[in-house]
């Protein structure tokens, strides 16, 4: 029986799935999305796999939520971030993941010393400099506050590590499409761990195809 945990970088998966604004359905596409890798590997006839496979762990990578009070840039009215849609939608949909079986919730943090406020569209930055725009053309909806994630990366490489020097799993499924943890994909490789990325069919680098052993997604 060979053990698999699904690596699941939060982030990149909310962006590429069909978002549900009930966290338990959303929760519940996460973990059949999850569990056809194990479920559609058992019923292939893949000459290289002779063994049955079996769920380990599912881990879930994200950060809280900002919850300070801001100014917003336009309007100039009082915000509380820890009343928006996202904040309540973030706490929401981390509370269900840890009542969930086999499935851990791994946090970062968002690097708020360094937010700020920025445009939603690349293409007004673009336009704003050619003098196209100007900055009476910007609405409230044309802004957002933007935070770095930190750790989350980290988080997921000495999981992978970890994993793979403990022998805890002989297979890393990991959802993502960030060239970032190439080096993470190398170690457990060399530690005889097989690699597989789900890229929720978004277009990957050639240094990351180059060190996985299979591009598969189960959309």
């Amino acid at each position: 029986m060979r053990n698999v945990a699904i690596l699941v970088d939060g982030g990149f998966y909310l962006k590429r799935c069909n978002k549900q604004d009930d966290v338990k359905l959303l929760v519940k596409d996460l973990i059949a999305h999850c569990v056809k890798h194990i479920y559609n590997q058992s019923k292939s006839h893949d000459k290289y796999i002779t063994e049955s496979e079996r769920l380990y762990r599912i881990f879930f990578y994200d950060c809280p939520p900002i919850t300070k009070k801001l100014q917003h840039p336009i309007t100039k009215k009082s915000i509380d971030m820890s009343k928006s849609s996202t904040a309540i939608f973030r706490h929401a949909l981390h509370d269900q993941l840890r009542k969930t079986r086999n499935v851990a919730l791994r946090l970062g943090f968002l690097d708020e010393k360094n937010a700020r406020w920025t445009l939603k569209k690349p293409e007004n930055a673009k336009k704003l400099i050619s003098g196209k725009m100007t900055h009476n053309n910007i609405t409230e909806e044309d802004v957002i506050y933007h935070a770095q994630q930190k750790s989350v990366d980290m988080k997921i490489g000495l999981d992978i590590a970890s994993m793979a020097y403990k022998k805890q799993v002989n297979k890393i499924i990991l959802i993502s499409g960030d060239s970032d943890f190439v080096p993470a994909a190398k170690l457990a490789r060399r530690e005889g761990i097989e690699f597989i990325l789900d890229s929720m069919n978004a277009p990957i680098k050639p240094d990351l195809q180059e060190h996985i052993d299979g591009l598969n997604t189960t959309l």
